[in-house]
């Protein structure tokens, strides 16, 4: 399970009648295996899901969540290669990190979390780690959340950014912000079939795709079952679509499906568009693009050929291409 669905887990289970407590990590120093933010969520039974070390302290952090569940009351938990309980769990490599343990008691702001997210909103849930009060605060802008912490604006500004959850001191209390963003997706014009691998990895890596394609032919669920598919034209489907958590891949070689969707992606701030095509289809493609009105510099933003060039052969090998070449979009801005 995605580790960015204990929340909504947590809230699964309590709508079942469980008790449950939910594991965070809220700082880590050296090797440690998870990131922070990273969370595990258990049940009265120690039933759990998730992970906050990939294994190593799961069993440590049960034990304590079971008293966690008696108690109510939060705690943290320390470990690191310098205390004889980061050897009995397996912590290892020079490795540290904190965990904030907690009884969740407020269905309301899960549900709220739940809203928030299934209408694509980012979402900052800030926990108060002396207290264990916590605030749900939209994303957008940010204003909110500068209002509470005003002297930490750029830093919150980079955390958002970087998608780094933080801890903040203000007031006396350290405040761990965590922040949940809109999941990336990838829309692909062309229910072409290197779109079937394209489709299997993209969400491998856990990010939404979609599908547009007017030809029923091409976009049918016998071709790409549990795909969402839309079946229109490109300059119909994509306006309100393409924001800066979006890729957009077009696959067709047809000027007629691919330059619509170009249009609309230059218009965008979409953090990636690529085109499939050879190089010279990807010059007179640029030529049209520029008849049309858009500038050498806009025009660079697109990737065509598209994918890594890594001597990728036959469907699946491109797809990875293609893949590779989105993450290091994402990842390093380049």
């Amino acid at each position: 399970m995605n580790n960015d669905d204990m929340y909504g887990k947590a809230l699964e289970w309590m709508n079942k009648g469980r008790e449950v407590a939910l594991a965070t990590v809220v700082k880590t120093w050296g090797s440690s295996p998870r990131p922070v933010g990273s969370q595990l969520v258990m049940d009265q039974t120690g039933a759990f899901e998730g992970s906050v070390s990939g294994g190593c302290i799961e069993g440590a952090v049960i034990t304590e969540g079971l008293e966690v569940l008696k108690s109510g009351e939060p705690r943290v938990l320390n470990f690191g290669v310098t205390s004889a309980q980061a050897w009995e769990v397996g912590l290892a490599c020079g490795g540290e990190i904190s965990i904030y343990l907690e009884k969740v008691t407020s269905k309301r702001l899960l549900e709220e979390m739940e809203s928030m997210r299934r209408k694509n909103q980012g979402v900052c849930v800030i926990t108060d780690l002396e207290n264990g009060e916590k605030k749900l605060l939209p994303i957008d802008g940010g204003e909110k959340i500068y209002t509470l912490f005003p002297d930490f604006r750029k830093i919150i500004q980079e955390a958002v950014k970087t998608e780094n959850n933080i801890i903040l001191i203000s007031k006396g209390h350290q405040h761990f912000l965590h922040f949940f963003l809109p999941a990336f997706e990838i829309i692909i014009v062309g229910a072409v079939h290197i779109a079937q691998p394209l489709v299997q990895i993209v969400r491998s890596i856990g990010y939404k795709v979609t599908i547009i394609d007017p030809r029923e032919s091409f976009a049918n669920k016998d071709r790409f079952p549990d795909v969402p598919i839309i079946i229109q034209w490109p300059d119909e489907a994509l306006p309100g679509r393409l924001h800066s958590r979006v890729a957009l891949v077009t696959l067709t070689h047809d000027p007629k499906l691919d330059d619509p969707a170009l249009i609309e992606g230059l218009k965008s701030d979409a953090f990636y568009i690529g085109a499939l095509g050879s190089r010279s289809t990807h010059a007179d493609r640029l030529s049209r693009l520029s008849a049309a009105g858009f500038s050498k510099d806009s025009l660079e933003r697109i990737c065509g050929p598209v994918g890594l060039r890594i001597g990728a052969i036959g469907q699946g090998e491109i797809a990875i291409s293609i893949i590779a070449q989105i993450i290091q979009k994402r990842r390093l801005a380049v």
